[in-house]
């Protein structure tokens, strides 16, 4: 009798065992990403009408030079709007302008989470890695931005400037005259030509091509003029070569 009792006591608790592990399936599921996304910010708390002025005021302050109450605004703008790709731009490139580098690819690279084929994003992420010296994370980003909008002239720029600090002249020059091609009456893309020629020995071309920016902006004239292609994503090593080039034209 003792055996048979404790024989069905067994069963029992094994059964109470199976039915307490069938009763908690939620441990073996998967949430999809999105899930976790709302679970982490629920879309009732996205206030895009609040988030759209918060942008346009940040925008404003930057326009002013007070880049710090426009990274503050725009902040707001993205904490109310995360997931609006355009917020998260104009953060990481108000970011860039004002000196802070990490912060920015933090924004831009959220952006890119959200819609991983914004071209405003690609574009600006890639700027920001040409500046901040990776060049090869530039070339990576910029050249997805081409192969999904074939006459990006911003990314076929910068990719002529990535190339030549690389060492790349054959691509540098490749890239340039597409640039050139889609922007003719832009001095920078003629500049950037001008300067991978250079690179490659080819003086001649160099200088052709810098008397065609030179044909579109007279102040090409001056050395101190070319201080300004800082911000046009120009080192201060290429900065310098295109002095030797400005040089070598008679200028």
């Amino acid at each position: 009798m003792g055996k048979v009792f404790g024989w069905v006591l067994c069963t029992a608790l094994a059964l109470v065992g199976c039915q307490r592990e069938a009763a908690v399936p939620w441990q073996k599921t998967t949430l999809s990403v999105e899930a976790l996304e709302n679970l982490t910010y629920p879309p009732f708390l996205v206030d895009a009408q609040t988030a759209a002025r918060y942008r346009q005021e940040g925008l404003a302050f930057r326009q002013q030079g007070d880049f710090e109450r426009a990274i503050a605004t725009l902040k707001i703008a993205t904490a109310l709007n995360p997931r609006n790709p355009e917020g998260q731009v104009l953060l990481g490139w108000t970011q860039h302008l004002a000196g802070y580098p990490a912060p920015a690819i933090d924004a831009l690279q959220t952006a890119l989470t959200y819609d991983p084929e914004y071209g405003p994003a690609l574009n600006a992420l890639g700027i920001v890695y040409l500046v901040d010296g990776q060049l090869e994370a530039a070339v990576d980003t910029h050249t997805l931005a081409v192969s999904l909008e074939a006459d990006n002239e911003i990314a076929h720029y910068n990719l002529s400037l990535a190339y030549q600090r690389l060492g790349q002249t054959e691509q540098a020059i490749a890239q340039a005259i597409i640039a050139t091609e889609l922007e003719p009456n832009n001095p920078h893309p003629w500049v950037a030509l001008a300067l991978a020629h250079w690179s490659a020995k080819d003086s001649a071309e160099a200088i052709a091509n810098y008397r065609q920016a030179l044909a579109l902006d007279g102040r090409y004239t001056s050395r101190e003029y070319l201080n300004h292609l800082e911000q046009a994503g120009f080192s201060p090593e290429q900065i310098e070569a295109t002095e030797e080039i400005r040089q070598a034209a008679g200028l």
